[in-house]
């Protein structure tokens, strides 16, 4: 399977700004005032992102989200599901808000259209949770999931879509400087074809630390490390897509790729080019970059 697709879904926000049932373990987001004027700069941002992604050959479905019921973090599809060619993932969510995004999605999404939908949005009432390709960071190419454990990433959860999707799954423990879980693993971490973006530094378990390096390198992986200091300005939080030309593309917010060094910036320009839209009100808000702001559509 393809690592890459050249296809990508975006939700337009109605009502975007500070989530607090989010913010209790999402340490990324910051409460700024003035809610209206977030929320129209957080458009134009948007707007631009997409149409940056359509000016380099890729294909944007673009979901405008509804003002009622209320979503505030609806600009960050890829948590509520995940598509595999014919099949459709619906994930549990943590935050009850955040269940109305995933509702609205499903509508838009046409489920009867797949051949198999993996429902595992029973599994709120437990309190356990997996919040889509936030929570998974795919090696679609060798089918391995790499997944940092939180209130957002249950184990028992990770398990079952493991099995259910018939991927190996690598867990591991990643925190910040004052030991708070990492509340989603494309935060801290990014595969792509040929490289692998990871911040080392959060994962204090030595043991854990050298067995995820092994795992990435044995499947020929690059690995590209980044400092706690940049994961804090999302050079985690990347995407790799092909464009309608078969050139990959790297997609990074101008925020992350400010923070990379020279020689990062090199490593990472081998193999893709570098797309890095301005959505700094987004991040700073919502406490999610660029990829978490694309759906891939696997079809």
């Amino acid at each position: 399977m393809k690592q890459t697709t050249s296809h990508v879904l975006m939700v337009r926000p109605a009502q975007f700004g500070f989530n607090e049932q989010t913010a209790q373990n999402n340490v990324f987001q910051q409460r700024v005032a003035a809610a209206d004027a977030v929320a129209q700069k957080a458009v134009e941002e948007f707007d631009a992102f997409v149409q940056l992604l359509r000016d380099n050959g890729v294909q944007v479905t673009v979901v405008q989200d509804t003002p009622e019921p209320p979503t505030p973090d609806s600009i960050f599809p890829n948590n509520c599901f995940s598509v595999h060619g014919d099949t459709l993932v619906l994930y549990p969510m943590f935050a009850p808000n955040r269940r109305l995004e995933r509702d609205k999605l499903s509508e838009v999404l046409q489920v009867n259209q797949f051949k198999r939908v993996l429902h595992l949005e029973d599994l709120e009432e437990f309190n356990s949770y997996l919040e889509g390709t936030g929570s998974l960071v795919l090696d679609r190419q060798h089918q391995m999931a790499y997944a940092c454990l939180s209130p957002r990433t249950s184990r028992n959860t990770l398990d079952l879509w493991a099995s259910e999707m018939d991927y190996h799954c690598f867990a591991f423990h990643s925190q910040d400087e004052q030991g708070r879980p990492i509340y989603h693993t494309n935060v801290m971490m990014h595969v792509g074809t040929h490289q692998a973006v990871v911040c080392l530094d959060s994962i204090h378990d030595e043991a854990e630390r050298t067995a995820l390096l092994a795992h990435l390198q044995n499947d020929g992986k690059e690995v590209v490390p980044i400092t706690l200091t940049q994961m804090h300005h999302f050079a985690g939080n990347m995407l790799e897509l092909h464009n309608n030309r078969g050139e990959h593309l790297l997609i990074m917010s101008q925020t992350a790729r400010n923070s990379l060094t020279a020689e990062q910036t090199v490593m990472l320009s081998k193999h893709t080019r570098i797309l890095s839209p301005d959505i700094h009100t987004i991040e700073t808000v919502g406490g999610g970059s660029a990829r978490c702001m694309m759906a891939e559509l696997f079809q």
